[in-house]
């Protein structure tokens, strides 16, 4: 197996940086022409003036909010993409909810550098255990480990019992999917009786990696990378090793522009400085310019020590919003806000408290109730499943503040 997935990983910084500016000018132009929303938005841009990073910055950063407006007022991808190039392929539902596209290709999301940084090839048989129910999570992976000439059992999620089963019974390798569900394959495998040691790799997205988690993995004997990844834009950045232990942040994607910009605003920050992760990409079928992801992140000034030469991030580092991932599903403030509204007024205030129990993510909605209404505390968890397609545990509260929040994320993604 040789040290990078191809000599596009290797290059130059420059070179990269060059490459990518000159192609961006062209790009730009093509898309003002095929594709009618990006047409309106780049009216009154210079197009051919964009060729460096500080040009870029002069095209207003896409946020989701926009995104999901538009795809309401034009289904299903509010005129952001290039029908006649995604003929023949999937459309994905994300909660929001917000559509995306399979664009053409094998890897279309870009998935195979990760697999590969994993040390996963053609001798490995991965088990995926993420959906590839409405999301196109489970189709991500597989499509980066089949890239790297691996084999994939698509498992998807539940039925534990039988996952394990299958799991032992074809002895995969690798495991890919969510942070925590691995745990639980493992512990089931052990209350079970079978043996699920060939497993030694995992590549895993759609959570966080807590150190602790990390590292009772390693005692287990399974070496776990993780990716930061989006629905919108696939891989953006992955985990790399050397002589087996995982290195500090992210390597970024190739063919993608990645930029920090201070939260809500158009404006890169300084190398080092938290701010919201904002990517380009060159997808004809469905181009993202400057799409603000809502999540945090910094850029680390060193190269890795790994010999791959693109830009690092410091990895997921919160939510520049209050959008946020729950065992692997983003759940929107907006949900939040319809469960109230279908309660016809009996909800005055709700907060969605996220938290840990255990190894895995936990939510709990806060409910205030209007003055005089009772409320029925079964409906309401059954109406917070229906809408966000995750269970949680219903509190009647007091007096909730009046501070805006919709969501709080209480977990500790330092231990």
């Amino acid at each position: 197996m040789t040290n990078f997935f191809d000599d596009l990983e290797s290059r130059d910084p420059k070179a990269r940086e060059r490459a990518l500016m000159r192609r961006l000018p062209k790009f730009l132009a093509e898309i003002s022409q095929t594709v009618p929303a990006w047409k309106k938005r780049l009216a009154k841009i210079d197009l051919a003036s964009i060729k460096n990073r500080g040009a870029l910055a002069a095209i207003p950063v896409l946020r989701k909010s926009e995104l999901m407006e538009a795809q309401a007022k034009k289904p299903p991808l509010g005129g952001f993409a290039n029908p006649v190039l995604l003929q023949g392929t999937r459309y994905f539902m994300s909660p929001g909810p917000i559509w995306e596209p399979q664009a053409a290709g094998p890897d279309p999301w870009g998935a195979g550098r990760a697999f590969f940084a994993a040390g996963i090839g053609p001798k490995d048989l991965v088990h995926a255990s993420i959906s590839f129910h409405m999301t196109p999570g489970g189709y991500i992976l597989d499509a980066g480990a089949r890239a790297t000439g691996a084999n994939v059992f698509p498992a998807g999620v539940g039925n534990t019992e039988q996952q394990v089963e299958a799991a032992a019974a074809i002895k995969a390798t690798a495991y890919a999917g969510t942070p925590d569900y691995l745990k639980v394959l493992l512990d089931k495998a052990d209350e079970l009786g079978l043996n699920l040691s060939a497993i030694k790799k995992a590549v895993v997205s759609g959570g966080a990696l807590f150190p602790s988690m990390r590292e009772e993995y390693r005692q287990r004997g399974v070496k776990v990378l993780q990716n930061y990844a989006t629905a919108d834009l696939g891989v953006i950045a992955y985990e790399t090793s050397l002589r087996g232990k995982p290195l500090p942040g992210m390597v970024c994607n190739e063919d993608l522009i990645v930029e920090i910009v201070r939260p809500g605003t158009n404006d890169p920050v300084e190398p080092g400085e938290v701010g919201e992760l904002v990517v380009t990409n060159f997808n004809p079928a469905y181009p993202l310019i400057r799409f603000g992801t809502g999540d945090l992140s910094a850029i680390l000034d060193e190269p890795s020590p790994c010999g791959r030469t693109n830009m690092r991030i410091n990895g997921w580092m919160g939510r520049a919003d209050q959008r946020t991932k729950v065992k692997g599903m983003f759940v929107d403030p907006k949900q939040i806000d319809d469960l109230v509204k279908s309660a016809r007024g009996s909800i005055s205030r709700a907060r969605l408290v996220v938290t840990r129990k255990g190894t895995s993510d936990a939510m709990q909605l806060m409910v205030e109730p209007s003055k005089g209404a009772k409320l029925d505390m079964t409906k309401i968890a059954s109406q917070l499943t229906a809408i966000t397609k995750l269970k949680g545990e219903v509190i009647l509260s007091d007096a909730l503040a009046n501070d805006g929040k919709v969501i709080d994320d209480q977990r500790d993604y330092s231990k």
